[in-house]
């Protein structure tokens, strides 16, 4: 019982984080998030906070790495579709 608790508590830490992410920073920061560029989708920040309340942490840290890295590949892909020569700076660090 206490790891569930230990769990619950840290995934609402982790959502609280990404609420102020989302709030406090991202608006400020100048570029968005390829993912949600490229698919139209949610962003990595909504994406994972989404998966903090509908999955295990376990299951949700796993899902926001390879989020992550499909990020990254949206970003790669964003710039070689670019034909301005605008750099889209990838919100996830590549995994």
């Amino acid at each position: 019982m206490q790891s569930i608790v230990s769990q619950s508590l840290t995934q609402q830490i982790a959502t609280e984080a990404i609420n102020f992410y989302q709030q406090n920073i991202s608006p400020y920061k100048g570029f968005s998030c390829p993912h949600r560029i490229l698919h139209q989708g949610d962003s990595c920040s909504e994406y994972v906070k989404k998966l903090l309340t509908e999955q295990s942490l376990i299951l949700a840290i796993e899902g926001s790495l390879q989020r992550f890295r499909d990020c990254a590949e949206a970003s790669k892909t964003l710039q070689n579709q670019s034909s301005s020569g605008c750099i889209i700076i990838p919100c996830c660090i590549p995994i």
